[in-house]
């Protein structure tokens, strides 16, 4: 059976009504900064605040001396709609790789095609049981405060993906889950559903600037769910049309070496979970199982709310890592402890000059 290598490699081209902001090259010196930038620069100076200028700068002084950058996307982040951000960051060539989870995936799309059909729950902590009963029964899938529609965001998603899962098996290929996204996006099937504007997307972002992306732990998004019923059903036969988590991680190994080669490999990780666990896992895996020396994470950022106990690995301080050989003693580490949604737009405009 054929298999389709390559990840943001697929030929297609991502739909946008206008040209690339043109990137600024990059510097060593504090960038240009613009309103955000101004009142962030002049007003966090102490505790979270201030760890949040020193990452920001960091990142910046990382990618001027000629590191590359993966970005990790826990949470609901897709649905926070962080592509008005993140998308600008793909395009500026500040984000060289992307790991997610299944959900910020396929939410980026979702928001893409039904925007308008989203349901904002602004007193969502008033909810009673029998009000998120009566959500489920209009097909209003709550995210927070946000509910995602199920007939005009997943099912319309759904039957595309079929199209192209039927259509691979049919021909003997495989393709890694973001693979398929991207065959729909470029197919231009979706153009006449758009609801925001495309360069809003980060998948599209993506797509167009053929950034890789890692999805572990595919399966339990909606799409992957979905993608499991088809098998159960028989309407897909060969469950491996869809490459794995395992073939992921031994992409990501080659992928981080032919890198590193040249370049330091930084993180940035937005929450926690498998979406940052996964690839941080690639350096102890090259030095310590396949016995080959390798370059440690040049670069490390987390944001989050998680907090230190119980054995809480998205709450453990970076020097943790340091023992499990992901980080060395003088990389560059910092944890803002707030929330991602309010964050990690600022570090963005920070970077922007916006």
């Amino acid at each position: 059976m054929a298999e389709k290598a390559g990840l943001g490699t697929f030929s297609g081209k991502a739909a946008a009504p206008e040209a690339p902001a043109p990137a600024r090259e990059e510097s060593a010196e504090t960038p240009v900064f613009g309103p955000v930038g101004n009142f962030v620069k002049k007003h966090y100076r102490h505790f979270n605040a201030a760890t949040l200028v020193d990452a920001a700068q960091a990142y910046h002084e990382f990618l001027a001396g000629g590191g590359k950058m993966m970005i990790s996307l826990a949470g609901a982040m897709s649905t926070a709609e962080l592509g008005l951000s993140l998308a600008e960051m793909i395009r500026q060539n500040k984000v060289h790789l992307i790991t997610c989870t299944g959900a910020n995936l396929e939410e980026d799309v979702f928001n893409l095609v039904a925007h308008d059909h989203y349901v904002r729950v602004p007193n969502y902590r008033d909810l009673t049981p029998e009000d998120e009963a009566d959500l489920l029964a209009r097909h209003l899938n709550r995210v927070t405060d946000t509910c995602i529609p199920e007939e005009e965001a997943m099912r319309r998603i759904e039957r595309e993906m079929m199209e192209v899962w039927v259509e691979a098996e049919r021909k003997g290929e495989r393709y890694f889950p973001h693979e398929f996204f991207q065959q729909v996006l470029a197919s231009g099937k979706l153009e006449r559903h758009y609801q925001i504007d495309p360069r809003h997307s980060w998948m599209l972002a993506a797509l167009e600037k053929r950034v890789p992306i890692v999805v572990p732990g595919w399966e339990d998004s909606t799409i992957g769910n979905m993608f499991a019923a088809s098998v159960t059903q028989g309407k897909i036969k060969n469950v491996h049309t869809v490459r794995s988590g395992i073939e992921y991680m031994t992409w990501l190994v080659d992928y981080y070496q032919k890198i590193t080669e040249k370049n330091p490999f930084g993180m940035f990780q937005i929450g926690g979970g498998i979406a940052g666990d996964f690839p941080i896992c690639v350096v102890p895996l090259i030095e310590q199982d396949l016995k080959r020396d390798v370059s440690l994470w040049g670069y490390f950022c987390q944001i989050s709310d998680s907090t230190t106990s119980y054995g809480s690995y998205s709450g453990a301080v970076p020097n943790e890592k340091i023992t499990w050989g992901k980080l060395g003693v003088d990389s560059p580490k910092f944890v803002i402890e707030s929330d991602a949604t309010i964050v990690a737009p600022l570090v963005f405009a920070y970077l922007l000059g916006w």
